[in-house]
């Protein structure tokens, strides 16, 4: 039996887009409806879940590999940018974000995170503004820590500052 080759392997750190950042445990084989599906093991430690993806559909789903530290200074870049706010109803906007972090696009969660910010002394958040804004910064503070090699409170940190020194 020949060795497949995989996009991805035990121990890699994925992103999946719903989910975040997750770490594949193991590729088992699981008999469905009579066929053989090798399948990605993908545990979320933080979530408490895990994930198994087939592995011929993991690139399909938008399952992918860690940002490249490229993409992270990108994203912090755009943390930096001014907030942009658009006029269209609430439940419009939400949907929108909601979609950016579903995305799995570490830029599109960082400009979630970015537009929904808020200082001290600005105007109150919805409740839904924050959940959006909680999710959104903990997807790219999981990310950012898993590229850096860090612990989350590192990475929670650096984004931290970054978006204190917005607003000096």
């Amino acid at each position: 039996m020949s060795k497949k080759k995989y996009a991805f392997s035990p121990n890699d750190f994925v992103v999946y887009p719903a989910h975040g950042v997750g770490k594949i445990v193991s590729i088992e084989t699981q008999e469905v409806a009579g066929f053989e599906l090798e399948l990605f093991v993908i545990a979320f430690e933080k979530d408490k879940m895990t994930l198994r993806v087939p592995t011929d559909k993991a690139t399909d789903v938008g399952m992918r590999a860690l940002a490249t530290p490229d993409i992270v200074s990108h994203a912090m870049k755009t943390l930096r940018g001014k907030a942009k706010v658009k006029k269209a109803m609430w439940s419009r906007r939400a949907q929108e974000y909601e979609q950016k972090i579903n995305s799995g696009d570490l830029i599109a969660i960082a400009e979630v995170v970015r537009d929904l910010h808020r200082l001290d002394d600005q105007r109150e958040q919805s409740y839904s503004e924050r959940q959006l804004y909680e999710a959104a910064l903990e997807r790219l503070t999981r990310e950012i820590a898993a590229v850096a090699g860090n612990d989350e409170n590192a990475a929670a940190a650096e984004i931290d500052s970054v978006l204190m020194s917005r607003a000096a």
